[in-house]
C-alpha cells in the first residue's frame, strides 16, 4: 500500500496522455492504435519491468537505490570519466521534476474542458501548484497515510475503466504481438519519431530504483505487477474504444474544439465529474513522489560535492524525510515557468521526455560497470548494455525531434544543473589538489607549551576546527597558520573534527584519537551521503560520551569557575577561503573558480551547512594561492639625492 503511494504516480498517470499523444488530431486507424498499444506494452515489459525492475534493482548500496547510489557503487573501480554519467543522469532527473508536475495536474485538470471548451486552465493549475509546494515545509507524514489508499483507488478506477470496453473488444489482445510495433513506424504520420510519445508511458521507472530506499526490493517487485496489469488494462481498453470509433478524430469524439483525451472518453457522462477528481488527486500525488525525490537527489549531491550547500530541514521523524526550501521554491518557479509558457499538457509533451531518456543512458552506463565489478558474465553484460542502449538511443533520437517544439526548455534546464555539478565538483578538486597539508608531530610540542602559556590571553576554554585532512597525522597548514600566526589562539584542549562522507547512506560512527593528552584531540565522523551532518549536535554527543567514559575533562580550566563545576566554553573556527590576486591560473581554472565563488556567496556558510550555532562560530577569511606568479624581477636603482 505504501509502496503504491510513493513511487508509482508518475508511472501511473501516463494513462492520462500517452495514447492522447499519439494518436494526435488525425483520424483514428486500426492499424495505428494495435501499434500504440504492442509499442506500450513491449515498453512497459523492456525497459520497466526487465531493466529496472528485475536487473537495475539489484544495484542496491545498502537498500538504497538512485543514479547516485549506484555512482557511488562503480566509482569504487576507480575508473575516470564516471562522473560524468551520475552528473548527466542526476541533472536529467531533477529536469524530469520541474516537467513532471505541470503535465501530470494539466493533464488531469483539462478535463474540465468536457463541460466547457473555453476554460482557462493555467490559474488552476499553477494554484494547485503552489498549494502542492507551499506544504512541502510540514513534511509528507500525514499527506502520505492517503497517498497508498488514494492511489489504490487510481489503479483500480484504471482497470474497471479498461476492462469494460476490453471485453467487448476483446480481439485487440493480438496487439500484444510485436509485429503491430514494428509495423507501427512505417504507418503513423510520424514514422520513427512517434517513439518520442510511446516513451511517454515509461517515464516513472527511474522512480521505481530512485526510491528502493523507501520502499524496498521485494515490495516494489511484488506491486509492480499489480500495477502494470492496471495500466495495460487501461491502455488496451483506451485501444478497444478508439477502434470501435476508426475514421473519426478526438477532436470529434469529445463534441468541442479541443481535442478529446481517450482517457476521459472512456468514463460514463456521470462519471466524469469523478474521476477528473480522482485524476488530479493522482497527479498530484504523481508531483509529490518527484518533488520529494529532488530533495534526496539533492542532499545526496551535496555530501558527494556536486551541489552547494543549501539548508536541509528535517519536517518529520521519518527516516529520509527531508525539506530543502531553496530547492522546493526553485521547483515551484521552474513549473511556473513551464505552465506558461506550455499553457497546455499537449504542449508540454514536447519537452517531457527527453531529460529522463537521457537519464535513463546514463544509468544503463554505470548499471554495465556495475555488472563488471560484480563479475556477472561478459556475455550478459554485452548483451544487456547492447539492448538497452539500443532501445533507449533509440528512444532518444525519437525524442530529438521535440527539440525545437519544447525539448530544448529540459535540456536547457539539465545543462544548467549539470553545469552547477560539475563546476562545484571540478572547483572542489582544484582547492583539494593545492591544499597544503602538515604532519601535526612537527607542531604537538609548540601547542602543548601555547596551551599552557598564561601571558596569552585564553582564546577559548575549548577550541575546534574543522578539518579536511583524511590522515589523522596531518592538519592543514592554514589552520596551524590560524592557531599560531594570525593571532595566538591559546586553549585548554584543541579539537580537530573532521567529516567524511562514506559510501554507506546511513552510517553514523566516530573514532576519537588523542594527539596530546588533555591538550589535543581529534574526532573523525563517517556520515552515510544520506546524512545530514550536524557537527554541533553530534560532536556534543561525542564529548558527552567521552566525560562519560573519564576521557576527558571539560570543566572550566579558570580556578573560581572549576571550584564551581562550571562547563568551558566551546568556539569553533571555520575558516572560509578565497581566491587570492596572487595566482598565475590557465584560463578555464580561473573560469571554474570564478563560478565557484560566485555560487559560494549564495549557497550557505560552512558553519550553518554544518549546523554550527552562530554565537560559538569565529569565521576566518583566508585567501587560495594555487598557481603563485613566477618571481618579478624588480631592479633597485639608488636615490639620486
Amino acid at each position: 500500500m505504501v509502496t503504491l503511494g510513493i513511487i508509482y504516480g508518475d508511472i501511473g498517470t501516463s494513462p492520462l496522455y500517452v495514447m492522447k499523444a499519439i494518436m494526435g488530431e488525425l483520424p483514428i486507424q486500426e492499424d495505428i492504435v494495435l501499434g500504440a498499444l504492442s509499442c506500450i506494452f513491449w515498453t512497459l515489459t523492456l525497459q520497466t519491468t526487465v531493466k529496472y525492475v528485475i536487473l537495475t534493482l539489484q544495484a542496491d548500496n545498502k537498500g538504497e537505490g538512485g543514479i547516485f547510489s549506484l555512482y557511488t557503487l562503480v566509482k569504487r573501480l576507480k575508473k575516470r570519466g564516471l562522473i560524468v554519467p551520475a552528473i548527466i543522469g542526476g541533472s536529467a532527473l531533477l529536469a524530469d521534476g520541474i516537467i513532471t508536475p505541470p503535465i501530470s495536474v494539466s493533464s488531469a485538470i483539462e478535463g474540465l474542458r468536457i463541460y466547457n471548451s473555453d476554460i482557462d486552465t493555467v490559474p488552476i493549475v499553477i494554484g494547485i501548484l503552489f498549494i502542492l509546494f507551499a506544504i512541502q515545509r510540514f513534511g509528507t507524514k500525514l499527506v502520505g497515510k492517503f497517498f497508498g489508499p488514494m492511489m489504490l483507488i487510481w489503479f483500480g478506477m484504471l482497470g474497471i475503466l479498461g476492462i469494460i470496453p476490453l471485453m467487448s473488444n476483446i480481439a485487440v489482445l493480438k496487439a500484444l504481438n510485436p509485429y503491430y510495433a514494428i509495423h507501427l513506424l512505417s504507418i503513423h504520420h510520424e514514422g520513427f519519431y512517434v517513439l518520442g510519445f510511446v516513451f511517454l508511458c515509461t517515464t516513472g521507472a527511474e522512480a521505481l530504483y530512485s526510491d528502493m530506499g523507501h520502499c524496498g526490493r521485494s515490495n516494489i517487485r511484488i506491486s509492480w505487477a499489480f500495477v502494470k496489469s492496471m495500466l495495460v488494462l487501461n491502455y488496451f481498453g483506451q485501444g478497444a474504444y478508439l477502434i470501435s470509433h476508426s475514421g473519426k478524430t478526438l477532436s470529434q469524439l469529445s463534441n468541442n474544439a479541443n481535442p478529446g483525451n481517450p482517457f476521459y472518453l472512456l468514463m460514463p457522462d456521470w462519471f466524469v465529474p469523478v474521476g477528473i477528481a480522482i485524476a488530479t488527486s493522482a497527479a498530484v500525488i504523481a508531483s509529490q513522489a518527484l518533488i520529494s525525490g529532488s530533495f534526496t537527489l539533492i542532499s545526496e549531491a551535496m555530501r558527494l560535492n556536486f551541489w552547494p550547500k543549501v539548508s536541509v530541514k528535517f519536517p518529520t521523524e521519518l527516516r529520509g524525510q527531508l525539506y530543502i526550501p531553496s530547492v522546493n521554491w526553485l521547483l515551484f518557479l521552474g513549473c511556473v515557468f513551464v505552465v506558461l509558457h506550455f499553457r497546455e499538457s499537449g504542449n508540454m509533451e514536447a519537452a517531457y521526455g527527453l531529460a529522463i531518456v537521457l537519464c535513463m543512458i546514463m544509468t544503463t552506463t554505470l548499471l554495465g560497470y556495475y555488472m563488471v565489478m560484480k563479475r556477472y558474465n561478459p556475455i550478459l553484460i554485452l548483451f544487456t548494455v547492447m539492448v538497452y542502449f539500443s532501445i533507449e538511443i533509440s528512444f532518444f533520437i525519437a525524442n530529438i525531434s521535440k527539440f525545437t517544439h519544447g525539448g530544448y526548455v529540459s535540456l536547457i534546464i539539465a545543462g544548467l544543473l549539470s553545469t552547477i555539478m560539475a563546476v562545484w565538483f571540478t572547483a572542489k578538486k582544484i582547492r583539494s589538489e593545492y591544499t597544503e597539508f602538515t604532519k601535526i608531530d612537527n607542531y604537538k610540542s609548540v601547542l602543548a607549551d601555547l596551551s599552557n602559556d598564561k601571558s596569552i590571553p585564553k582564546y577559548a576554554t575549548h577550541l575546534v576546527y574543522l578539518t579536511n585532512a583524511q590522515f589523522s597525522d596531518e592538519i592543514e597548514s592554514k589552520i596551524i597558520y590560524s592557531i599560531l600566526q594570525k593571532r595566538p589562539k591559546r586553549a585548554d584542549i584543541y579539537w580537530f573534527v573532521h567529516v567524511n562522507v562514506v559510501d554507506e547512506p546511513y552510517r553514523m560512527d566516530y573514532r576519537v584519537r588523542e594527539i596530546i593528552k588533555d591538550d589535543v584531540i581529534r574526532v573523525d565522523f563517517y556520515l552515510g551521503f544520506r546524512v545530514a551532518p550536524r557537527v554541533n549536535l553530534m560532536f556534543k554527543n561525542v564529548v558527552k560520551d567521552m566525560v562519560k567514559n573519564g576521557e576527558v575533562d571539560i570543566t572550566s580550566r579558570y580556578e573560581s569557575l572549576n571550584r564551581n563545576n562550571v562547563i568551558g566554553d566551546f568556539k569553533f573556527v571555520i575558516i572560509e577561503k578565497f581566491l587570492s590576486y596572487d595566482n598565475d591560473l590557465p584560463w578555464y581554472e580561473r573560469i571554474i573558480l570564478d563560478i565557484y565563488f560566485i555560487l559560494k556567496k549564495v549557497s550557505l556558510s560552512e558553519g550553518r551547512a554544518f549546523g554550527l550555532d552562530n554565537s560559538s562560530v569565529k569565521v576566518e577569511q583566508f585567501p587560495i594561492v594555487i598557481h603563485p606568479p613566477e618571481d618579478l624581477h624588480l631592479t633597485r636603482v639608488d636615490d639620486p639625492n
